[in-house]
């Protein structure tokens, strides 16, 4: 019965999530009093403390919380590592990216995107150039392929511009032009 009624408070804070937040606070409070354990309601918990209210403490609290209770669920992962992205917890969020690509039926595309995200935050534009190219080539619809390809310009255009360089000129043509120049005076 406990399960049951979870369920039902579960499925209300997910139906008033992110519009209504005093009805999704209450109804995950219900739903985690009856069972503590509910990945998706510390998911959900994690992602309205992140999102809503920019506590990622909070966030990273529940996260944990949800990873403890099921490490194996794919659909963690993304937020939380956007969660410690946004919260400048980069060396944290690499090494939960590493871990979650070892997992069946995670999105392999959005963690190389969000690894993309890491390296962009970390001025490493070119690695986080290529990371999003590997994103595209890992991405299963266009939508996404063209957001990325979006990323790549926008993050193409922070590379340090190259100076070009003079050719040297040979000390002949010089030579030439010096007497060029002054026949024509």
């Amino acid at each position: 019965m406990d399960t049951h009624t979870s369920n039902i408070y579960l499925f209300k804070a997910l139906d008033a999530y992110p519009y209504q937040l005093e009805e999704t606070i209450e109804a995950l409070n219900y739903a985690l009093s009856y069972d503590d354990k509910n990945v998706i309601a510390l998911c959900l918990m994690a992602n309205l403390h992140a999102d809503s209210l920019t506590d990622y403490e909070t966030a990273k609290h529940y996260f944990e919380a949800a990873v403890a209770s099921d490490m194996e669920m794919p659909s963690i992962y993304p937020d939380y590592i956007y969660t410690l992205i946004a919260n400048e917890d980069f060396d944290e969020a690499e090494k939960l990216i590493d871990f979650a690509k070892t997992l069946k039926a995670t999105d392999k595309a959005v963690l190389e995107l969000l690894l993309g995200y890491v390296y962009e935050a970390t001025a490493r534009y070119k690695e986080a150039i290529s990371q999003y190219k590997l994103a595209i080539e890992k991405g299963r619809n266009n939508f996404f392929n063209s957001y990325v390809n979006g990323e790549v310009e926008r993050v193409k255009k922070k590379l340090p511009k190259k100076k070009k360089k003079r050719k040297k000129q040979s000390k002949k043509t010089k030579r030439k032009e010096n007497k060029k120049n002054r026949s024509k005076k």
